[in-house]
């Protein structure tokens, strides 16, 4: 994120580069830097002549460097953005003679998904030299908590540590979709709103009570009773619940319970480092582990891989609420 800010900066102060390669798997940050260059490089009334928008899959790298040599109109730049531009990856590397020397009144943009160029290749060195590339790494499961913490403390809110679990157990780690879901959530908050569990129910429709987030709890607690009937709320709920869903986050638990059980330093802050888990749910790992000897988590993984398995159709002809809740009463009896 810090460097998100320093591009953001550098292009406020006017210290703007001729290319802007944007690269990467995760299209959150790209999306966010080239509508920030859309947006703020040109004035209206100079967008009309020297800003461009065109698409990889309808262009070709020649085009590209034909329209990028041309000099802007009553302006001092043009800006030329190539969005899926990764449709153009065969041919990308054609873009080096032109990113040698490149024409410094265009600000060239290309949004690169899910892609990277080759960093031994020419084409990369000359950007690299002469403009400027970001790669956009995915996030792991892990840091999206944090990230979402980050992101609402620009906006002047908290979030307690279940609920930004309960948004990334529901959205997962696509970016743009979390951050959608916090535009809703603090166009209707007042400011400096610590966010819980029940403004996530109310907000966005993410049941406080009935989600994998207390059911893991549930089974970590072998509490029979709350975790069937969690299971029975997914039964009725499919399409919010998936069962796919269900299994990976669970089986994420017992990885990490299998870890637990082989740390020799057990402290709160080791363990949470660890884990790579917020330190307010290291008791759940605690309490899970005094209910779950190694020698049984081992077989709860192997319970859950069994489980995806048959999830996907193959070896079972069992509905996906039979196959939960087949799997939970092996992991609590």
């Amino acid at each position: 994120m810090n460097e998100i800010k320093s591009i953001i900066s550098d292009i406020k102060g006017g210290n703007i580069k001729p290319i802007y390669f944007l690269m990467g798997e995760e299209p959150y940050y790209i999306d966010k830097i080239s509508e920030y260059i859309e947006d703020n490089v040109l004035d209206e009334a100079e967008k009309g002549f020297n800003q461009v928008v065109m698409y990889g899959r309808d262009v070709s790298i020649e085009e590209i460097v034909s329209s990028a040599k041309r000099f802007p109109m009553m302006a001092e730049k043009q800006v030329i953005i190539v969005k899926e531009a990764q449709d153009l990856s065969r041919s990308i590397e054609k873009i080096e003679s032109y990113a040698e020397n490149p024409q410094p009144s265009t600000v060239l943009v290309f949004n690169y998904k899910y892609k990277k160029l080759d960093k031994r290749k020419k084409a990369y060195k000359a950007i690299a030299k002469n403009g400027l590339i970001y790669e956009s790494k995915k996030l792991y499961d892990n840091q999206v908590a944090d990230w979402i913490r980050q992101v609402l403390g620009g906006k002047k809110f908290t979030i307690e540590p279940k609920a930004s679990q309960m948004l990334v157990e529901f959205l997962g780690t696509d970016l743009s979709k979390i951050s959608n879901e916090l535009d809703k959530l603090t166009s209707v908050l007042p400011a400096e709103t610590i966010i819980a569990d029940k403004h996530i129910e109310e907000n966005i429709g993410i049941s406080k009570d009935f989600n994998n987030f207390e059911l893991r709890k549930a089974v970590g607690q072998r509490d029979v009773v709350k975790a069937n009937r969690i299971i029975n709320y997914f039964a009725q709920n499919p399409k919010n619940n998936p069962l796919v869903m269900t299994i990976s986050l669970l089986n994420s638990f017992f990885t990490q319970l299998l870890m637990y059980h082989g740390l020799k330093d057990k402290s709160k802050a080791s363990v949470a480092k660890s884990l790579g888990v917020n330190p307010y749910f290291v008791d759940d790992y605690v309490n899970a582990a005094r209910n779950y000897p190694m020698r049984k988590v081992s077989q709860i993984i192997a319970l859950l891989r069994d489980a995806d398995v048959k999830s996907k159709g193959v070896g079972a002809n069992q509905t996906h609420a039979d196959i939960l809740k087949e799997l939970l009463f092996k992991i609590l009896h």
